[in-house]
């Protein structure tokens, strides 16, 4: 692929030949020559009609011209006109929303169309994915923070996920940081059960998930020992609620997250299903899975997105939680289009991706922002998965459920391929990735624009169609959790040209659990070799 750069200033040369006349001797003549001089008028007139071509001598003479030769023109990046250009449908109503709309836009373009930006890009238009940078950024981000990040303590185990997912993508090896990610989460880790922010830190649910993906990150039996899994295992009965759902933290709030963070719990430590008597949700026939999907059904909204909880407003990240809180309990193909309405799912969520930007928004009438490349992007591999076809011949357009069967991408990969490249790198000496051009980049955003441009990147599929569940359950057990959800992954490729180079191919993670498919079998094996605690 051709990379477009400025052209160099060159030096030509030019040769002319000049007409001397010739002396007696058959030199050139000299200036004070008696001869005429061509052109030149003597007070002797002299017979010219007698002066011959003989009485002449050629020389070439060469001469250095040092200015620039004209450069042959490039043709233009072939940029698509959706994203060189403001949308050509507007609203009439003008509103601070609106505006602040068309200042990101603005902001955009420059970017979109070479305008701005690096300035070597591809025939597509795209720079290159700056590797070494982000990969310097995250490094950084892993060792002492200057004292302004002490308002972000509480956020030290997701430094870590963010940090080492990110390297893990960019094809780092982390496991070197094993050892000092095994001390940091002993001191996060409460006798209760889950782990904290920091030492002495109430446990939560949502740090409890960082640290435990950035234990399978790093990987090891001697990391996979730290998790206290008994202690965790009473901890998540104290918190399932009687509707299904999950607490964040104890007398915390209840939330998608928490059922979404709960089912990754569960199933990467292999914990026992069954619930404590002190559990609020204990009846003598309910277990920690008992009622998740159908709590996760109450939080879809009129809009067709998902809610944090039940009749709030839909948001991108509650969208991704739904749908891979559904894809670890159960084949996607069956429990997705059971519980959520699909189809104003995917108009809802494809209202989130702009143009001319080609990122994503979080919510309606918000702003794109590079994270929802992954948490608004990254649904769209499990709803795919939910409409991939199933059967032969008549049925290959129908998935099991009767929905039509997705097309191959129900997104613009390609715009979200360019907002990344384009708009998110952080192309200063910093590194790293942002939220959009004004803004800075942080491990945050550099993770989860990493992440959703692994899902464009790549293709996943399911391996099989779902296994019947027996004595009419609607989930099915732990033993069988996920054995029917055999996913496969293939790089992307898009059936006009690939955009961007080989290169900036990152690597591909799970679309449920958001670290590599090898790390999450990695865990899962430990521990399903490793359940030997009482569950009473």
């Amino acid at each position: 692929m051709v990379v477009r750069t400025k052209g160099v200033r060159v030096r030509n040369r030019a040769i002319f030949i000049r007409k001397f006349p010739k002396t007696k001797k058959g030199n050139m003549a000299a200036p004070n020559s008696s001869f005429p001089q061509e052109g030149v008028a003597t007070s002797a007139q002299q017979n010219l009609d007698a002066i011959t071509d003989d009485d002449f001598e050629y020389v070439d003479e060469e001469f250095v011209l040092s200015h620039p030769p004209q450069q042959p023109a490039q043709p233009e990046p072939m940029i698509p006109d959706l994203f060189k250009q403001p949308p050509l449908v507007k609203d009439d109503l003008i509103t601070d929303t609106s505006r602040l709309q068309d200042q990101t836009v603005e902001h955009c373009l420059p970017f979109l169309t070479t305008e701005d930006g690096p300035l070597d890009v591809n025939d597509y238009g795209l720079p290159k994915l700056n590797r070494e940078k982000h990969i310097k950024f995250l490094k950084q981000s892993l060792g002492p923070l200057p004292g302004r990040f002490v308002a972000v303590d509480a956020s030290r185990p997701w430094y870590l996920y963010w940090c080492l997912s990110g390297l893990t993508m960019m094809g780092e090896d982390v496991s070197s940081y094993r050892e000092s990610v095994i001390e940091t989460a002993r001191t996060m880790q409460n006798e209760s059960g889950g782990f904290g922010g920091g030492h002495g830190q109430t446990s939560h649910l949502a740090t409890t998930y960082a640290v435990i993906l950035a234990i399978a990150l790093v990987g090891g039996e001697e990391a996979y020992d730290v998790i206290d899994r008994k202690a965790m295992w009473k901890w998540l009965c104290s918190l399932k609620q009687p509707d299904g759902g999950f607490q964040v933290c104890v007398g915390g709030e209840e939330d998608i997250r928490g059922a979404y963070i709960a089912a990754v719990i569960i199933t990467l430590l292999d914990l026992p299903l069954d619930l404590t008597p002190d559990s609020p949700a204990y009846d003598g026939r309910s277990n920690l899975l008992t009622g998740i999907a159908e709590y996760v059904r109450s939080c879809q909204t009129f809009e067709g997105g998902i809610s944090s909880q039940p009749n709030n407003e839909a948001h991108g990240a509650y969208a991704f939680c739904a749908l891979a809180c559904l894809a670890i309990l159960d084949n996607p193909r069956r429990i997705i289009p059971s519980y959520l309405d699909v189809p104003r799912l995917v108009s809802w969520l494809s209202y989130r991706q702009y143009a001319p930007e080609g990122g994503f928004s979080g919510r309606t009438n918000k702003l794109v922002d590079g994270c929802y490349s992954h948490w608004a992007g990254g649904c769209f591999p499990l709803i795919e998965a939910c409409l991939s076809p199933s059967g032969s011949g008549s049925e290959k357009d129908k998935t099991s459920t009767g929905l039509a069967a997705a097309p191959e991408s129900l997104y613009s990969r390609e715009g979200l391929i360019r907002y990344i490249l384009c708009c998110c790198q952080d192309q200063t000496k910093r590194g790293g990735l942002r939220d959009k051009p004004y803004k800075m980049s942080d491990p945050y955003h550099t993770n989860y624009v990493l992440s959703g441009l692994s899902s464009a990147q790549h293709q996943w599929d399911l391996d099989s169609d779902p296994l019947p569940l027996s004595n009419g359950d609607t989930t099915p057990t732990l033993a069988v959790l996920g054995a029917d959800s055999v996913w496969n992954v293939f790089p992307y490729i898009d059936e006009k040209d690939q955009i961007y180079e080989d290169s900036d191919r990152v690597r591909p993670i799970h679309p449920a659990y958001a670290i590599p498919q090898k790390n999450v079998n990695g865990i899962r094996g430990y521990f399903q070799g490793h359940s030997g605690f009482a569950s009473t």
